[in-house]
């Protein structure tokens, strides 16, 4: 991706007004036919510059008005259409220069209240204004004097020039101006009563001068003022220019230099020092490849790129946007101790309008921290590979808020990986994915916050006994799967009721784990219930999980026992599980079904034939093995091979 400039307008309409007589047509067909028109019609028809004979590279229409031809009523739509009103006076007429604030200013401004303006968006800025002092040739002084002073009172006047329709003194640069008053306007950058830049400019140059700061010492070194100019302007900053720059710099601003490098207030001096020059269009560049918009909000198409997702696809972060995550990572973490503090936590998001999630609660529940309960590297990643599958906009917003698009001269779709639908996955019986979604559900008390929160922390046992009172839904950690690191996204799903029925979000998932309190009689109910509703006749695979192993194991007041449950509908046997025996075999098993997810039949298959020769109840003659799982095993080799993965540890955890 090029350079951004966010300030793509189709078109510049440009109205031209005046008194009768000021040179308004005169003007136009001067521009037009680069001579003196000895005959002037009433008005000109409007006229259209392609885009490639314009400095900005935009097509420009001009719009002339007569008030012999047209009513007030027409006038005012123009206005309305216009994107900036040229309002002309003849230098030697002092009533047409009068007219300009007895009438025609007011005139605009009343009209443009409440109006839309050509896009047909409401008109919540004031229309840009151009002050032309027509007949320069006719006298030998100046009214720019009596204009600076007009100027003042009205700040949506942009600019003013004399000019001659007789000899075409200064006409291309009355237009040109009029075309930089549309794209490059003045009203959002400086407020010209103060002499300074608004509270929005600085608001957003403060953000970009952060971005730019990479070894984060609130200096522009001269690296990082010359990628400022590559990354703003496509070419280098000359040694000689910078040392230019600097001099000024340090001699307006005392604190502007320091260390040889710029600070802040130099940064922001030298857009007001561009401004108060006419050099608008230099900030604007800046600003726009910073994807800001003519209101200096960040635009939606910088913020949200369209990205098409198929259905049955999800979304992970790339290598790109993985390795552009650990570099804004280390850049903050300056202690270097491999965690972020909250102040550096702080520190990082503050050229985000606020932090993506909370840091108190949300990381501390959701990813791994340290003792300190500050995120690592680790959790880091793992925070954003969380947000890019459930919500992948905020992602590619909160990656433009940080300066990916600037730092990579790319857009953030670089930074997404769009996975290969599901199907696709069912039908190769294999996921191409790194990420996986597990919706443990459950009764609640039945223990499926604590196998969540367990899967965060080295120690489980750390867990007994806490009660778990913030509503984090989703935990996020790594896991080993042949070799290969993969995540898995726990999400913790409530069932009050047996009878509660499951929203369609809340069932489809990489895997199911259907959690059930072992020492509770009349809790297998429920997942045995939502089993048989939800997920028997899905190709989702399922475990059924027992918690609290720890505790007496109590028979379930249902039709059949756990065991029988599984077996009858060919699912693995209940995996019994602990906080308090610290074994996290169950989340490796988790992401294997995940990611082989048609091999359910010959895991069951693998585990019967275990549990009969362990007790002796299965004859050696592979004959009879043959037989028995001909139809399964001979289609799923691989599944047998991923049993031995997660079956190391044995099925039960106690």
């Amino acid at each position: 991706m090029g350079q951004y400039t966010a300030s793509q307008r189709k078109n510049v309409r440009i109205l031209l007004v005046g008194d009768a007589g000021v040179g308004k047509t005169s003007l136009i067909l001067s521009l037009v036919s680069e001579e003196y028109p000895e005959e002037v019609p009433p008005r000109a028809e409007e006229i259209t510059i392609p885009a490639n004979v314009t400095p900005e590279q935009v097509p420009t229409n001009i719009v002339d008005f007569s008030s012999v031809e047209q009513s007030d009523d027409a006038l005012a739509a123009e206005i309305n259409k216009a994107h900036v009103v040229c309002i002309v006076y003849a230098v030697d007429d002092d009533d047409s220069l009068d007219r300009i604030t007895s009438h025609w200013l007011p005139l605009v401004r009343s009209t443009c209240s409440n109006s839309s303006n050509a896009d047909g968006e409401p008109d919540v800025a004031r229309k840009p204004i151009v002050l032309v002092g027509n007949k320069i040739d006719l006298i030998e002084y100046s009214t720019i004097d009596n204009v600076l002073a007009i100027m003042e009172d009205y700040p949506e006047i942009e600019s003013c020039v004399e000019c001659s329709a007789k000899t075409l003194h200064n006409i291309s640069e009355m237009f040109y101006y009029a075309q930089k008053a549309v794209l490059h306007p003045t009203s959002p950058l400086y407020i010209m009563e103060e002499q300074n830049l608004t509270p929005a400019c600085k608001k957003s140059l403060v953000r970009i001068f952060k971005i730019c700061d990479i070894d984060s010492d609130n200096l522009l070194n001269d690296y990082e003022l010359n990628l400022f100019q590559r990354r703003c302007f496509n070419t280098p900053l000359q040694p000689q220019i910078l040392d230019e720059v600097k001099s000024v710099i340090q001699k307006n601003v005392p604190d502007g230099i320091y260390n040889d490098a710029v600070t802040l207030q130099g940064f922001l001096f030298l857009h007001c020092l561009f401004i108060q020059r006419g050099r608008n269009e230099t900030t604007w560049a800046v600003l726009r490849r910073f994807g800001y918009n003519d209101q200096l909000e960040m635009c939606k198409e910088y913020l949200r790129p369209s990205l098409k997702i198929p259905p049955g696809s999800s979304t992970e972060l790339s290598h790109r946007g993985q390795q552009f995550l650990i570099a804004v990572f280390e850049r903050y973490d300056r202690d270097g101790d491999g965690a972020l503090s909250p102040d550096e936590h702080k520190m990082l998001f503050s050229t985000c309008p606020s932090s993506p999630w909370s840091y108190s609660t949300d990381i501390r529940k959701s990813c791994p921290t340290n003792d300190n309960g500050w995120v690592t590297l680790h959790g880091w990643l793992c925070r954003w590979t969380l947000m890019t599958l459930i919500d992948v906009v905020k992602t590619m917003e909160y990656l433009a808020y940080l300066g990916f698009n600037v730092h990579e001269n790319d857009s953030q779709l670089v930074a997404i990986h769009v996975t290969r639908e599901r199907r696709i996955d069912l039908a190769k019986r294999q996921s191409s994915r790194s990420v996986y979604k597990c919706h443990v559900i459950g009764p609640k008390g039945s223990g499926k916050t604590g196998l969540c929160r367990g899967f965060l922390i080295d120690d489980m046992s750390k867990l007994l006994g806490k009660e778990f009172k913030t509503n984090v839904v989703h935990c996020i950690n790594s896991v080993q799967v042949y070799g290969q690191e993969k995540h898995l996204i726990l999400r913790d799903i409530d069932v009050r009721h047996a009878l509660d029925p499951l929203q369609p979000q809340e069932v489809n998932c990489d895997v199911a784990c259907l959690v059930y309190d072992a020492s509770n009689p009349r809790s297998f109910e429920y997942v045995a219930r939502i089993y048989i509703k939800y997920f028997a006749e899905s190709k989702i695979p399922v475990m059924i999980v027992g918690t609290k192993c720890d505790l007496d194991e109590r028979r379930q007041d249902y039709l059949m026992q756990p065991t029988e449950f599984c077996e009858k509908y060919k699912l693995l046997p209940p995996h019994l599980f602990s906080l308090k025996t610290n074994k996290k075999e169950l989340y490796t098993k988790l992401a294997t079904m995940a990611a082989f997810p048609r091999f359910q039949a010959a895991w069951i298959l693998f585990y019967k034939h275990r549990y009969l020769r362990q007790f002796g109840l299965m004859t050696e003659d592979p004959k009879v093995w043959l037989k028995a799982g001909l139809g399964v095993a001979a289609a799923t080799v691989l599944g047998f091979i991923v049993l031995k993965a997660i079956s190391a540890s044995g099925t039960h955890s106690r």
